[in-house]
């Protein structure tokens, strides 16, 4: 069958189907509805529609699906304190931990006005323990202990499903023995149990209550009486402290931080009611060595403390280190004999060092220790070779010896020109970087050179047009007078200190007005030769 036969055919189904329908075969709408489905008759009464049933969703005829509602949140279907549980086509609710169902049912929809309250757990006895007290929280509850109790195993408040915790009954345990008192009766070791004391034999009751008490927190208090032996009380000791006694003898000894100097250590009640007091002296014990200091970057200063006038040898060492020269190291010792309590002894230490000096009292075996640092000193004047000169490249010389500052110092050459009144400061902090100078119409630095450059004799011409230290060393003007300045520098960190010496002048003096000068120089010696000539030669011809 070709194409052509087979659209024929299809036309005249299509044809037959439309003339049944307009007959009035209908088609049957309830029949196609879905299994979750209802089949309603329309609101305009036009025919019937599917209807997915409630807790579903979807078209009604093809496909009615299962409604999450719990998607929406606990709390705005089921209410407050509730969890939402989803069921196929419908859901449910149950109330969270701590609250229950207002109609007492294990699950609701709240479509009754059902809600979840609190449920008050201290209702039920015992609940937290002996000795315990329930707090009802929202959702929940606490416990703590009662008066008498303590927390074991934890802190208050505490649960007692969820912690270790729980509440003890207090003991105070056994009283401890009381100076001069014998315990008489007591009802217990729990909390406010009593017990009541008398004063030992020998002794009577002066003030003060007899009785302790068990407290809440596990200690006794009390008592408070005061018994005193037949004597009195016992004799006071400066600086020193009762190690036993009884009725007749007292045993004293020095405090702690306190030397036994000489005297007995014992008390005795004669029989006359009076106390032969002890002669015990207890002296502060001080360290030999107190009060360790330096003073002025050089002198060692202590104090020495000794019980005898003895003499004692004293060590001094120190150790010398510098934060900018890792391998410098600058160590000493001293030793120092003297019976004098304050002692002193000077050290040559180093400029810009960190020191630790520690001094030995050799025979007392102590030890006592101390740092200072030395400060950056003003370097000395450089020794030169004062000139004047006529040339603008003038060669200048400097001898020097080398320093243990060279690893911070160096020197800077100045120009001044010479323009009336000069002035020139030299601890100003000129900067030692080229990028900041600022050659002016007064001065100017010209070079600089590291002093760990220079040897014992260094030689430097002013303007032969090189960079020391990244410093142009300009030429000079000519016809302009100049002043040259050397001046050395020591830095470290922000302390800097200078010295500056005159090195050399230069008189300037133009090529022209040279030139001119050398020949009208020349000029009138030659006319003096001429002149001096002429008279020798008329001298000659008179004489002959």
């Amino acid at each position: 069958m070709d194409e052509r036969n087979r659209t024929m055919i299809v036309v005249f189904l299509l044809c037959v189907i439309a003339d049944m329908l307009a007959e009035g075969h209908t088609l049957d709408v309830c029949a196609t509805c879905h299994a979750n489905a209802t089949c309603d008759d329309k609101s305009d009464g036009s025919g019937k529609v599917c209807n997915c049933k409630y807790g579903f969703v979807g078209n009604g005829r093809t496909f009615c699906q299962d409604k999450d509602e719990c998607q929406l949140g606990a709390s705005k279907i089921c209410g407050q304190h509730t969890a939402c549980h989803n069921t196929y086509g419908s859901y449910y609710c149950t109330c969270l931990a701590g609250y229950s169902p207002s109609n007492n049912m294990a699950v609701f929809i709240p479509n009754d006005g059902t809600h979840c309250r609190d449920i008050d757990e201290c209702r039920i006895a015992g609940l937290c323990g002996d000795g315990g007290q329930c707090r009802n929280l929202e959702g929940s509850f606490d416990c703590s202990c009662q008066l008498g109790y303590q927390v074991h195993n934890g802190t208050e408040p505490f649960h007692p499903y969820r912690d270790r915790a729980s509440c003890r009954v207090v003991d105070c345990g056994q009283h401890a023995s009381v100076e001069d008192t014998v315990l008489l009766s007591v009802t217990g070791t729990t909390y406010s149990s009593v017990a009541m004391f008398g004063c030992d034999e020998g002794f009577v009751w002066i003030s003060g209550d007899n009785s302790s008490v068990c407290g809440a927190d596990g200690l006794w208090r009390g008592p408070t009486m005061v018994c005193e032996a037949k004597c009195g009380p016992n004799p006071f000791l400066a600086n020193s402290e009762v190690v036993w006694h009884n009725r007749s003898v007292v045993i004293h000894r020095c405090m702690d931080g306190y030397h036994s100097w000489r005297g007995s250590n014992v008390s005795v009640c004669r029989n006359s009611g009076l106390w032969q007091k002890a002669t015990l002296r207890c002296i502060e014990i001080k360290p030999p060595i107190n009060h360790l200091f330096v003073l002025n970057e050089k002198c060692l200063h202590w104090k020495a403390e000794k019980y005898e006038e003895d003499t004692e040898v004293y060590m001094v060492t120190y150790i010398g280190s510098r934060d900018y020269q890792r391998s410098f190291h600058d160590k000493g010792k001293r030793f120092l004999s003297s019976m004098g309590d304050q002692l002193e002894l000077c050290l040559n230490l180093l400029p810009v060092t960190n020191y630790s000096i520690s001094v030995t009292a050799v025979s007392a075996r102590f030890t006592a220790t101390t740092t200072t640092n030395t400060s950056l000193p003003v370097p000395p004047a450089p020794v030169i070779y004062y000139r004047e000169f006529e040339t603008p490249v003038p060669t200048l010389r400097l001898r020097r010896s080398p320093n243990t500052l060279d690893p911070i110092s160096w020197y800077q050459v100045f120009v001044l020109p010479v323009e009336g009144i000069v002035v020139f400061d030299c601890p100003s902090p000129a900067s030692s970087d080229p990028s900041s100078k600022i050659k002016s119409s007064t001065e100017y630095i010209t070079a600089q050179i590291d002093v760990r450059h220079v040897g014992t004799v260094m030689n430097f011409t002013v303007g032969d047009g090189l960079y020391y230290g990244g410093f142009f060393n300009a030429p000079l003007e000519s016809g302009r007078n100049y002043y040259i300045i050397l001046r050395a520098v020591s830095q470290w960190k922000t302390a800097l200190k200078s010295s500056c010496v005159l090195w050399a002048k230069v008189r300037g003096t133009s090529y022209v007005l040279k030139v001119s000068s050398l020949s009208a120089a020349a000029s009138i010696g030659l006319v003096a030769l001429i002149i001096l000539g002429g008279y020798s030669f008329t001298w000659f011809f008179k004489k002959t």
